[in-house]
């Protein structure tokens, strides 16, 4: 009996060793430890099971999340080299403003995807550390939508005042419109950090979850100030794309309007809202999974996080690289030149 107690065997020594043996008593008890072994080895098995399972769904979550990324950041960076390649682009405003509106979505995807990166492999990070990220996705995220509100203004003024367009839309102003854009977007940013931020959470720098608007616990407050920004942002996006598309469908009928003109504009803002709608649509990528985390399992949620996170996320962001690329007849052959590799050059 003791020494079923004190010897290092293995289960199938045990078995024989109490084949062996004579005491009915010593039996039950080696027959116990037999026992407990399978179960022990049962749970061991289970759990490597699930680990392994954990570590596929991990590999294939980041990759169809990093490629995606990846490729649209390599496109995003190409366009924004391509911007300032030459002249006609760095002196032309809407070219400006498609600079910056490009600016804003490449940091926003990437810092989106170093978040996204780090809440799949449950990377806690340092409070002021995710402080600081979630304020830089809080401030390029309200750059988009009021770039888009200065947008539609400027073909508008094309349009509608072509003769007094040198006049408003200088580089000047269009380099002010974009100061006001990112000061609207700081301001936003400080009244959040001074009124809603629990400064005493500081006490204990380490998070204890991943890093995410969520795990900030701003408090209700400041879910009710998010809303009511982001309302009142998008609305007057909308009434300025809204406000410019009908005036430019009504200088399409004068006799003495640039129909060509007021056609590709035309088209230009029904790209401008489709790209506010988009924008608009990743505002509800955290309530969402906030409001499905608390209704399916966990690997349900880590692939519908997924989905939701490549369209709601990468989509919006890359979807101005690739339209305004492809359909602007002046930056098409300059981004195709700088796309592939300079083939051109080598012919």
């Amino acid at each position: 009996m003791s020494i079923c107690y004190t010897r290092k065997i293995s289960r199938w020594q045990l078995l024989g060793f109490c084949a062996t043996l004579t005491s009915t008593d010593s039996c039950f008890t080696c027959h116990k430890f037999s026992a407990m072994s399978n179960v022990s080895e049962s749970y061991t098995n289970m759990s490597i099971e699930v680990q392994y399972q954990d570590l596929l769904r991990v590999i294939i979550v980041s990759t169809l999340s990093t490629v995606p990324s990846f490729i649209f950041l390599f496109l995003n960076g190409t366009m924004l080299f391509t911007l300032r390649s030459k002249p006609v682009f760095r002196d032309t405003p809407r070219y400006i403003l498609l600079y910056n509106l490009l600016f804003a979505d490449t940091v926003q995807l990437a810092q989106s995807q170093v978040l996204f990166l780090l809440s799949i492999f449950r990377v806690k990070l340092p409070y002021p550390v995710c402080v600081c990220l979630s304020l830089l996705a809080n401030l390029t995220t309200g750059i988009s939508p009021l770039t888009l509100s200065v947008m539609p203004l400027e073909r508008y003024v094309a349009v509608c005042y072509p003769l007094r367009y040198p006049a408003i839309i200088t580089i000047r102003n269009t380099g002010a419109a974009i100061v006001v854009i990112w000061i609207i977007s700081s301001l936003n940013n400080l009244t959040r950090l001074i009124f809603f931020f629990p400064f005493e959470v500081l006490k204990n720098l380490q998070m204890k979850d991943s890093c995410s608007k969520i795990a900030l616990l701003l408090g209700t407050r400041s879910d009710q100030y998010d809303t009511a920004f982001t309302c009142l942002v998008f609305v007057s996006a909308g009434v300025a794309v809204v406000f410019s598309y009908i005036g430019v469908i009504l200088a399409a009928r004068l006799a003495s309007a640039n129909k060509a003109l007021a056609c590709k504009a035309r088209n230009t803002l029904l790209l401008n809202m489709m790209q506010l709608c988009l924008s608009l649509s990743s505002t509800i990528y955290n309530p969402l999974l906030a409001a499905l985390s608390r209704t399916v399992t966990m690997t349900i949620f880590s692939w519908v996080q997924n989905v939701f996170y490549l369209c709601f996320i990468i989509l919006p962001r890359c979807l101005s690289s690739l339209v305004y690329g492809l359909r602007d007849q002046t930056i098409r052959p300059v981004l195709m030149y700088h796309l592939c590799c300079h083939q051109k050059r080598s012919q």
